[in-house]
């Protein structure tokens, strides 16, 4: 067998007195793709910028071809051909794509920057990533996917050994995804060894020769992922049976009141004559491809984007919404799908985080700060919050515990319609299991959820309808045996249906099957 490029044993990572990493073992050969799972809070990502010299080890010894070495930061481990792509944007959002890509190592003719070089060799990269951006826009300028699509550039373009990958295509299409496969695959051809981090077990079973299971800090499993199925891959990471993913869904009754109705909503350059309606105790989805203007029918309707069109009712009486407090005074939350561009404030601590929607509770000239903990321990318990200390900062943890916390805070206002932009983004099976049992008991109580989703599967397994949306309009609402995935398909890339709102199930408007 050959021997590791980059290898790891005993490591163990404590921050303070916090262990999050207990003799951990892990390597990684030429030409492998190694996937490294496990639950959020796990340690994936420690271990990981520790094998890329962003975090040094507590103990333990990094090998780098055998011999050992001491990073002392990341430029040491990119010496040596080993790069991570983090689960963050790690880019400089004022600069062009093409400083981004060189950033540290820009190419020079004479005194002065290569620009023509460099934004040849940057064109070049992202060619092969099939990204069509010109490497003069500016980070900030971009897409999310096409933040992804450009860190991925950044890394592979450097003489990479070993490229570590921590959730690569939690914000990319199905089209970038297969494009970024094609070049895992190039690059294991040509020997470089790939660590591969994901909470999509398919994608783990589809690109990865070997899997390493972490749990609570701790190694639990090394396996040929030819010997191990997702349910296996599953079980290895929350330490018992994963079955019944989606609860049973109980339908609210035929005759439940509309809620909410949405009617005729525009949204500039996004969304154009949107309807739809809400029942109480009805999970709606909403599916659609990125772009399709979900996100954005939302935050118009909620006064987060410039509305110019449309009327909005509640229990049937008109409601004027031109900020988030006015939605929040009608009973209406947000979970924001940017948990920490716009649901969290990482620098600070979990208290002040979970009461800020709703600090007139908490006091109005002087905060009490007793009763703000006791509203965390309750938080803590309610929404299993995995902290080991509750005064650390948002930033330490993990992206489960940081989506529990988004919620419990968004729950502080006591809403009775939910609307869910994409809860589970970016964690482990066993926090999803909970978000859904969540949303399903929400709903069942006889609250009511809008949940936006990119993961058809769980737009499937939660909804009791389905709303469609293609280009920024409403091509399609599916109910009972319509709501599948070749039918959402059909209705999200223009196969059947048009503008279009709650019709009967599998038809247009008109009346004309669909």
């Amino acid at each position: 067998m050959a021997e590791p490029i980059l290898s790891a044993s005993g490591v163990e990572k404590c921050f303070g007195p916090v262990q999050v990493l207990f003799g951990v073992d892990v390597d990684v050969r030429a030409g492998e793709v190694h996937a490294i799972v496990g639950e959020n809070g796990a340690g994936k990502s420690t271990l990981m910028k520790i094998l890329a010299g962003y975090h040094r080890p507590t103990a333990g010894t990094i090998r780098v071809d055998g011999a050992v070495v001491e990073f002392a930061g990341s430029g040491d481990a990119e010496r040596l051909g080993v790069v991570l792509i983090h689960q963050e944007f790690n880019l400089a959002e004022h600069l062009t794509v093409e400083e981004n890509v060189f950033l540290g190592r820009e190419l020079r003719r004479g005194l002065f920057l290569d620009r023509s070089a460099m934004r040849e060799r940057a064109h070049q990269v992202l060619a092969e990533l099939d990204c069509p951006v010109d490497p003069r826009t500016r980070v900030r300028d971009l897409a999310v996917s096409e933040r992804q699509m450009v860190e991925i550039g950044k890394a592979v373009s450097r003489d990479v050994r070993v490229l570590i990958m921590d959730e690569p295509t939690a914000v990319l299409t199905g089209a970038e995804t297969a494009v970024l496969f094609r070049l895992i695959r190039r690059l294991t051809a040509q020997g470089v060894g790939v660590v591969y981090i994901s909470h999509k077990l398919d994608e783990v079973k589809a690109l990865a020769d070997r899997v390493t299971v972490l749990r609570d800090g701790r190694h639990i499993a090394t396996r040929d992922a030819a010997d191990l199925s997702q349910d296996d891959i599953a079980q290895l990471m929350v330490g018992r049976p994963v079955s019944d993913l989606f609860p049973e869904k109980i339908h609210p009754p035929a005759d439940a009141a509309v809620v909410l109705e949405a009617d005729g909503i525009s949204v500039p350059g996004w969304v154009e004559g949107a309807s739809f309606t809400l029942r109480k105790g009805e999970i709606l989805g909403f599916a659609g491809l990125v772009g399709a203007g979900r996100t954005e029918l939302m935050e118009g309707l909620l006064g987060l984007r410039r509305r110019t069109a449309g009327q909005i009712r509640r229990d049937g009486r008109a409601l004027r919404l031109r900020h988030l407090d006015d939605a929040t005074a009608a009973g209406i939350a947000y979970l924001s799908e940017d948990r920490k561009g716009k649901g969290l404030l990482v620098a600070k601590g979990l208290r002040p985080n979970l009461t800020l929607l709703a600090l007139e509770r908490y006091g109005r000239v002087f905060i009490d700060e007793a009763k703000e903990e006791t509203a965390l321990e309750r938080a803590v318990q309610e929404f299993d919050i995995r902290v080991r200390d509750p005064g650390v900062a948002v930033s330490s943890l993990s992206g489960g515990n940081q989506q529990k916390l988004l919620l419990a805070k968004t729950m502080q206002v006591e809403p009775t319609i939910l609307i869910a932009d994409e809860p589970t983004r970016g964690i482990d099976i066993g926090t999803k299991q909970q978000i859904y049992r969540f949303l399903h008991d929400f709903a069942r109580r006889g609250g009511s959820v809008i949940l936006i989703s990119s993961e058809l599967m769980e737009v499937i397994g939660l909804s009791h309808r389905v709303v469609v949306m293609r280009a920024g309009t409403v091509t399609g609402t599916l109910e009972g045996d319509a709501i599948e995935e070749a039918e959402i398909v059909r209705y999200a890339t223009g196969l059947k249906g048009g503008p279009a709102t709650d019709g009967p199930t599998g038809r247009l408007e008109d009346g004309r099957a669909a």
